[in-house]
C-alpha cells in the first residue's frame, strides 16, 4: 500500500546532551496494507538518530530469494528464518547501544499470525516462550488494516494477499501480541494522515524527552 507522506531530507541531527541512550525495542506492527511502510518512512525521514528504523526481516529474505512457496515445510521454514533474522538485527542494535529506541519492522511474535500449525511448535523452534518474546519489547504499536473500500492497496510487489486476507492477518496478529501490557492500537482511518498523526505520537511518546521536538510536517509536536 502506498501513501501520500510529507516529503523531506534524510533525519534531522539531534541536539540533544547524550551521545548514546540506553536501547529499547519498540515494534510497529500491522497487517499488510495498514500502512506500515509509510509510518516508519516518515520516522527516518524525521527523527534523529537516536531512533533507529530497523529493516523488515521477511522483506529481507524474499527480497533476497529465499523460497515463498505455499507447501507446510516452505512456510514454517519461512517463518523460522524469518524470526531469526529479526533477532539478530534486534541484538545488533541493542549490541551497539546507539540508539534510544530501535523501532523494529514486525517482531518476532508476528511469525505466529503467519505459522500454519500450534504457535507452540514455532516457540519450541525457536526456543523461546511467548512471556519471554513479550517482554522483549518496551512498547507495541499495531497499525489496524483498512478495509478494500477504505484504501487497502496491491501496488506492493512482494505483498500476496487480498484485502480479507490482509484483515484475518491483522487480527491474528493482534492476538499474538494479546498480554503486552503497552500495546497501542491505532484504528484505520479514511484520511491516512490522522492515522499517521496518531502512530507518530505514539513513537514519540517512546523516544527520550531530549529527542521528542523533532517537526513533522500536519503532525504537532505533542500530538
Amino acid at each position: 500500500m502506498t501513501h501520500d507522506v510529507p516529503p523531506s531530507a534524510s533525519g534531522p541531527p539531534c541536539s540533544c546532551c547524550h551521545t548514546t541512550h540506553g536501547t529499547r525495542l519498540v515494534v510497529l506492527t500491522g497487517g499488510p496494507g495498514a500502512g506500515k511502510t509509510a509510518v516508519l518512512e516518515v520516522i527516518r525521514r524525521h527523527f534523529c538518530q537516536h531512533v533507529a528504523v530497523l529493516p523488515e526481516a521477511a522483506s529481507i529474505l524474499f527480497g533476497g530469494g529465499f523460497p515463498r512457496r505455499d507447501e507446510l515445510a516452505a512456510r514454517k521454514a519461512a517463518q523460522r528464518a524469518i524470526a531469526r533474522v529479526q533477532i539478530e538485527l534486534e541484538r545488533l542494535h541493542l549490541d551497539e547501544g546507539r540508539a534510544a529506541i530501535a523501532l523494529c519492522d514486525r517482531g518476532v511474535l508476528d511469525s505466529l499470525a503467519y505459522w500454519p500449525g500450534d504457535p507452540a511448535e514455532f516457540l519450541d523452534d525457536l526456543g523461546m516462550t511467548h512471556e519471554a518474546l513479550l517482554r522483549r519489547y518496551a512498547a507495541v504499536i499495531q497499525l489496524q488494516v483498512p478495509g478494500d473500500g477504505e484504501g487497502y492497496g496491491h501496488s506492493n510487489p512482494l505483498r500476496t494477499e487480498t484485502a480479507a486476507q490482509a484483515a484475518e492477518i491483522g487480527h491474528r496478529i493482534g492476538e499474538a501480541w494479546t498480554g503486552h501490557p503497552r500495546l497501542t492500537v491505532i484504528p484505520s482511518a479514511p484520511d491516512f494522515l490522522e492515522k499517521l498523526r496518531l502512530a507518530v505520537a505514539a513513537i514519540r511518546a517512546e523516544v527520550p524527552e531530549c529527542c521528542r521536538q523533532h517537526a513533522v510536517p500536519g503532525v504537532p509536536p505533542h500530538a
